[in-house]
């Protein structure tokens, strides 16, 4: 027993333990080299060594950085509030979606321009959301075909708009042609007052209402013939 004991104090420590790979770990490390660097920071060799494995290693989880894509715009859009369609009216249901949305997506601006043009297939938790969506606006009396376009018409807004609440706060300032551009100059210092919030949030308001508006007066007009 005695050498047993003495030759087992000797024996050589177990391999260190290492976090499992997993989708979620590689979704988790491409949002931050997505975030700190841009769409170009993000390749595979980047990705296996932010998260201390070989390159090989990631392509037993995902077949190439369009697949990590996917996970990554799977990841953000179950962030979006898509709660009021089922219970609220069609309205009021698409302004707490499209707020979230821009909001989310103003946390998230360097993705956009990725995510944007990024085909849904394979995503299931955006397919989910575009899914609830079309429920809601088909339970509302939209016809089919307008749908997706309407959807389109939406989204192109809000991730313009998640762009402009990053933007400078003196992006129209017009200095010093101020005099030369009187109406312009005392339009934008007057942008937003008695709105409420920021400029770019009265802007948003007022594009918002405005789609939400457009929206239902063409569901109607195709309603009618």
């Amino acid at each position: 027993m005695a050498v047993e004991a003495a030759s087992g104090a000797h024996r050589p420590a177990g391999r260190p333990t290492q976090k499992v790979l997993s989708k979620e770990r590689i979704t988790a490390a491409a949002l931050k080299l997505i975030e700190a660097g841009g769409y170009e920071r993000l390749t595979m060799s980047a990705l296996a060594k932010s998260l201390q494995v070989a390159p090989s290693a990631l392509y037993n989880h995902v077949a190439s950085k369009q697949d990590v894509l996917v996970l990554v715009q799977d990841d953000i859009i179950t962030s979006i509030d898509v709660s009021a369609f089922g219970t609220e009216p069609w309205a009021a249901a698409i302004r707490r979606w499209a707020w979230s949305y821009r909001d989310v997506f103003t946390r998230h601006t360097p993705l956009i321009p990725v995510i944007a043009v990024l085909p849904v297939t394979g995503a299931g938790q955006t397919l989910r959301m575009y899914e609830t969506l079309t429920a809601a606006f088909l339970d509302d009396g939209w016809p089919e075909p307008l749908v997706v376009p309407a959807i389109v018409a939406l989204e192109s807004f809000i991730f313009g708009s998640a762009f402009d609440v990053t933007a400078p706060a003196d992006i129209f300032e017009s200095g010093e042609l101020a005099e030369a551009n009187p109406k312009f100059t005392s339009a934008v210092r007057s942008q937003g007052l008695g709105a409420g919030g920021s400029a770019a949030d009265a802007a948003f308001r007022l594009g918002l209402e405005g789609l939400i508006v457009g929206l239902q007066a063409q569901r109607d007009a195709w309603a009618a013939g």
